[in-house]
């Protein structure tokens, strides 16, 4: 019964800890290395106008949409002492900029992260409906019928259909009759309405969709219009000058519909200029905006949350348990000898400090040294308190005189014996004193030998940096580390140490 519990135990623990890290990772993004970094687009939007005298100012852009492929993870609005508010409905988002007076030549600015998400798929809404056919000028009536009964003897569906028109429209030389509908649509956007306007002839239905290529150092003066025509199960889009079907890569759709668009009210000269630029950004900041965006708050409680300081704090505090858990491994499963649980995991702390040669010198000086006068302090036969007290101090002045001596020898590594924790060598050196007695001195160096050689593996594994990244974006996964150290608490087998020992008589 009590082997079921634990397994049971143990299978909750590791469900929790890698379920919980399963969701960051797939779900939040969060990265398993720490230099994993990912793309993002810097997109500005820059707009310029002369302020009328006397006159308040109204500005009005459209913002982009959290399109196919791509999310919006940061925004910032940027206007000197203007006012801003933020409209949104059916048709998307609109950002308004408003100021009582100005005077001269005003800049407002938007600015937009953007990051490639190829997890999230195109959206399906409702089929929208069938548009009526419009009440065409009595000049472009018959040209227009005649475009349009054309493309239907060409085409097979929807989308050819389409495509015949463009190509109609877009030809080389194209018939007479095009011509003063070709006059009458004179830039691209006219041209896509232009597009969705004939089509409406044939009640299909159509809308404009208006975007930007996210080509690093590119500057737009404006958007590019696509058109997008439905098939009956979803909306495929089609270039305007020759109707090659397929958003080109790197494309951001700004807004879908031409119903609103960059307007200023007590302004003239406007101009609007857009901005791409490509950056590099760390994924767990991604992944912070991403939680926000998804309603996620598991960032929120996150060791990202707490202040930077603490968060240095817990770097090492989180890889103590990693320590001991080699503790567990070296002593449980193969059988080396330590003075005590922690202590090996707090000389590995402390050699965090150092470098791991010098730390483990100056170690075995403060020990050595201290293992002398504690020879000397057991001969006055104090108690046990003042006897602690006794070495406690002579063990502050041994690291004290270390640090002086050695930088006086132009070796600084021995400023680094202050980080040793005193206590803890206080401790050892009265273990070592005690076993030395007991058990004699072989012992006593067979156990001290022990802690140093497992405190050089904890340390060796708790620098592991992709461990302290992994257990600092994931510290759910010490219940993983507390569920193996569970299993290893019930064994009771032979030690591979055990084994070696009894070798001679194995053979018989």
């Amino acid at each position: 019964m009590r082997q079921l519990h634990l397994l049971l135990l143990v299978i909750v623990l590791c469900a929790i800890g890698l379920g919980l890290s399963a969701y960051k990772v797939t779900t939040l993004g969060l990265p398993l290395t720490s230099s994993e970094q990912a793309e993002v687009w810097n997109v500005e939007a820059r707009i310029s106008f002369r302020a009328k005298p006397d006159t308040s100012v109204k500005v009005s852009l459209p913002l982009p949409l959290n399109s196919t492929g791509y999310t919006i993870i940061a925004e910032d609005f940027v206007g000197a002492n203007y006012g801003l508010a933020i409209e949104q409905d059916d048709s998307g988002r609109t950002a308004l900029w408003a100021k009582r007076r100005a005077q001269g030549k005003q800049l407002l600015f938007y600015r937009a992260m953007i990051y490639e998400d190829v997890e999230k798929t195109s959206e399906t809404g409702k089929p929208p409906l069938y548009p009526s056919v419009p009440d065409y000028p009595e000049n472009f009536r018959p040209v227009i019928r005649d475009l349009l009964d054309k493309a239907r003897q060409r085409s097979a569906d929807t989308v050819s259909f389409t495509q015949q028109v463009i190509q109609q429209l877009n030809a080389a030389s194209p018939a007479p009759e095009l011509k003063l509908l070709m006059e009458h649509i004179n830039n691209s956007l006219r041209l896509a309405k232009g597009i969705n306007w004939i089509l409406a002839g044939a009640r299909i239905p159509s809308r404009i969709i208006q975007g930007l290529r996210l080509q690093d150092g590119k500057h737009y003066s404006e958007l590019e219009s696509w058109v997008q025509v439905y098939d009956g199960t979803q909306w495929r889009a089609l270039n305007i000058k020759d109707g090659q079907e397929g958003l080109p890569a790197n494309f951001v759709i700004w807004q879908v519909g031409d119903q609103k668009s960059l307007s200023v009210e007590g302004g003239s000269e406007m101009n609007l200029q857009f901005s791409v630029a490509k950056t590099l950004r760390e994924l767990v900041d991604i992944a912070e905006s991403r939680a926000a965006l998804k309603g996620s708050r598991i960032m929120e409680f996150s060791l990202y949350s707490l202040p930077v300081e603490s968060q240095n704090v817990y770097k090492i505090l989180l890889m103590v348990p990693l320590g001991a858990f080699v503790v567990v491994l070296m002593r449980n499963l193969i059988g080396i000898k330590t003075f005590g649980t922690f202590m090996p995991v707090l000389i590995a702390l402390a050699l965090r400090e150092t470098e791991l040669l010098w730390g483990l010198v100056l170690f075995c000086l403060i020990v050595g040294l201290g293992l002398l006068l504690r020879a000397y302090v057991d001969r006055l036969k104090l108690l046990l308190i003042p006897r602690l007290a006794s070495v406690l101090t002579m063990v502050v002045l041994l690291m004290a005189s270390t640090s002086v001596i050695m930088h006086k020898l132009g070796l600084e590594m021995g400023l680094s014996v202050a980080l040793f924790p005193m206590v803890i060598m206080t401790m050892m050196i009265e273990r070592m004193s005690l076993t030395w007695d007991e058990a004699g001195p072989a012992e006593a160096f067979k156990q001290g030998a022990g802690s140093l050689l497992v405190a050089t593996i904890g340390y060796l594994v708790m620098n592991i940096d992709a461990l302290q990244h992994l257990i600092f974006v994931f510290p759910e996964l010490l219940l993983v580390v507390l569920a193996a150290t569970l299993l290893f608490g019930r064994y009771s087998g032979y030690r591979l140490t055990e084994l070696w020992r009894f070798q001679a008589l194995a053979k018989r």
